[in-house]
């Protein structure tokens, strides 16, 4: 890993263990080696399915290098919290933007870019861009 700071990826799902495993997948598949900081927000704070500010923001402060975080979610009411954070301002550090992109595809195009040295723009891209992978 470059000593340059990186963009932080935040994987927000309503499952904790599947927030996780995509983490845990798209570091595997990031290069096999260092990776940018990333961290899954998944599940309530009591283990249940849902969302939970509190668990996106501690995900969103520990990435956090001051060079901007992707936060990549699984499914709608996800994208209804990070919004409602993102609007209150506050909640998230300067520089969070919710990307719009496949959950575990987006992931790993992410983490991948992150990881290389590239901006949060370039990460964005990237894991936007997972939306055209064709699988036939």
């Amino acid at each position: 890993m470059s000593e340059e700071k990186q963009v932080g990826i935040v994987l927000v799902s309503h499952s904790g263990p599947v927030a996780e495993a995509v983490a845990e997948l798209a570091r595997g598949l990031a290069a096999g080696g260092a990776t940018a900081p990333v961290a899954a927000a998944g599940g309530t704070q009591s283990g249940g399915l849902g969302t939970s500010a509190e668990l996106i923001a501690d995900a969103a402060r520990s990435v956090d290098a001051g060079v901007g975080i992707a936060v990549l979610v699984d499914l709608g009411s996800a994208v209804l919290t990070v919004k409602s954070m993102l609007a209150e301002g506050d909640e998230l550090p300067d520089g969070a933007r919710l990307v719009d992109a496949p959950f575990i595809e987006g992931a790993v195009a992410a983490l991948v870019t992150a990881s290389a040295g590239g901006d949060l723009a370039a990460v964005e891209a990237a894991a936007s861009e997972a939306y055209s992978y064709r699988k036939v």
